[in-house]
């Protein structure tokens, strides 16, 4: 039988998971600090370089005036590139500088040493409970994507 907190546990135990490795993650940084959205919208360029403005603003769940916004600071410190996108030339397309690239692989590196150092900590059994878990958080995640697009 589910507890009835169950699913706010679950969302308290997510969250709290996420600050705290952006927590530690930002301790030692000697640039500065990238706002949650500006390393969203960085992410989201890794994962499907060209994206344009008006995708990258329905996949955040943002205003495209935010991700223009967002795009015109990312451009101006280095870590973002539009180009005209040759099917519609009022279109800009984007993609990382090289200086973002070394950045978010810096970020990958740091992060996964980061949560396997602290998986290494937890016994045989809870280290099996959570990789057993990780197919039915994506599905999770599926689910609360699916819904926002919906709204």
């Amino acid at each position: 039988m589910e507890s009835e907190n169950f699913p706010e546990e679950l969302a308290d135990a997510l969250v709290g998971i996420q600050r705290l490795i952006r927590r530690r993650l930002r301790r030692g940084l000697t640039r500065p600090r990238l706002r949650g959205a500006e390393v969203e919208l960085l992410r989201l360029v890794e994962s499907r370089p060209g994206i344009g403005i008006s995708d990258a603003a329905k996949e955040l769940y943002l205003a495209s005036n935010s991700v223009s916004t967002l795009v015109n600071q990312l451009v101006k410190d280095d870590y973002l590139r539009r180009e005209t996108d040759p099917a519609d030339r009022r279109a800009a397309r984007l993609l990382l500088t090289e200086h973002a690239e070394k950045r978010l692989a810096d970020w990958h590196r740091r992060r996964a040493e980061l949560v396997a150092g602290r998986v290494a900590r937890l016994d045989e059994a809870d280290r099996e409970t959570l990789r057993a878990a990780l197919p039915a958080l994506r599905r999770l995640a599926d689910t609360l994507h699916e819904e926002a697009e919906e709204s």
